[in-house]
């Protein structure tokens, strides 16, 4: 319709293309201006900022496209030579496409950066800077990726091969990479799932224990009770049961086994041990300790003592407390602490 109306107007194709220029020039700065002055006074009052970076960024970019497309109109009055002509096209198209890529781009990037923040803000692992950068160069690269398959799509270039052959290059380097990308992968599990933090106190069921001290993006460290670094790769820790003693509360349970000789009172007993429990500095009220007769031994009336202390590091401290206040509690009561004995007898033959 712009064209028709132009052709009434004047005849001068050099003119009609100026004409069709300036048009789309006001309409991209009026766009810019709209966007700048109207849009991003309204996206201010937000609560979040993630608008106003992108009506920021990508204004100058939609104003390019504009032009292009301007540009591409303005061609169209002049009769040029069909290789020319496609030429002209392509290389706009090919602008066009790669404006677009960088719009995308930029929009995951400030999406990927707000999300990285949240998720920082509720974890106390460094490894989240880590992570937030690698979604960000896989986003890009695959944002990138797929503009480069549409510019050689507007030049005429069969991608269908190219895609088949990348494809099987991208197997042959997932096989050669398997062990990397596990643990990559690996530790974003563990991120993202919260399963274990850092100051964690964990033991594996390969028998494996102690303080997580960093979780890294390929492995995680683990400080063990004797001040000795272990590191896990990422795989194989996402692999393992894990047993978390600061998840869901940092309180454990500590357990004594103790036995008296037979015919000590059992209720007495009882009495006797959780008055001990009660008074120890590391004890929990609640849940309260107890007392369990448990088994009828060999040797022994056989008994435990479960507890609970406020975390996995004063569970040592206290159990050795516990047994140290129950020896001297059956000891000044006169309650026997019997041992096994083995009574020999040797037959002497005529």
């Amino acid at each position: 319709m712009v064209l028709e109306l132009l052709d009434k107007i004047t005849t001068n194709k050099p003119i009609q293309s100026v004409v069709i220029l300036l048009i789309f020039y006001v309409i991209s700065q009026l766009f810019i201006f709209v966007s700048e002055k109207i849009i991003l006074r309204i996206t201010k009052k937000t609560k979040t900022n993630i608008d106003d970076l992108i009506v920021a960024k990508i204004n100058k970019p939609i104003s390019l496209i504009l032009l292009l497309v301007g540009l591409r109109f303005a061609i169209i009055p002049h009769k040029l030579s069909l290789f020319l002509l496609n030429l002209i096209e392509h290389t706009i198209s090919t602008l066009i496409i790669i404006l677009i890529t960088y719009i995308a781009i930029v929009v995951i990037n400030i999406l990927i950066v707000n999300w990285g923040e949240k998720f920082a803000s509720k974890t106390e692992s460094k490894v989240d800077d880590e992570v937030v950068r690698l979604f960000q160069r896989f986003s890009r690269i695959t944002i990138s990726f797929i503009g480069l398959i549409f510019i050689l799509n507007a030049w005429g270039v069969e991608i269908g091969p190219l895609l088949a052959s990348l494809g099987i290059a991208g197997i042959a380097v997932a096989f050669a990479l398997q062990s990397t990308l596990g643990n990559i992968f690996g530790g974003i599990s563990l991120i993202v799932d919260r399963s274990i933090t850092v100051d964690d106190f964990i033991k594996l069921d390969d028998g494996t224990e102690g303080f997580v001290t960093d979780i890294g993006l390929r492995s995680t460290k683990i400080k063990s009770r004797d001040g000795d670094l272990i590191i896990l790769p990422n795989g194989k820790l996402a692999d393992s049961k894990i047993y978390n003693y600061h998840k869901p509360l940092p309180i454990t349970r500590v357990s004594v086994d103790f036995g008296v000789k037979y015919g000590s009172e059992i209720e007495n007993v009882k009495k006797i041990i959780m008055s001990e429990l009660k008074g120890m500095k590391h004890v929990l009220k609640t849940p309260e300790p107890a007392v369990i007769f448990y088994e009828l031994g060999d040797f022994s009336l056989k008994f435990k003592a479960h507890f609970w202390v406020s975390s996995i590091e004063k569970k040592i401290e206290a159990k050795e407390d516990a047994v140290t206040a129950i020896y001297n509690a059956l000891n000044r009561n006169k309650i026997g602490i019997p041992f096994p004995t083995r009574t020999v007898y040797i037959k002497q033959d005529k």
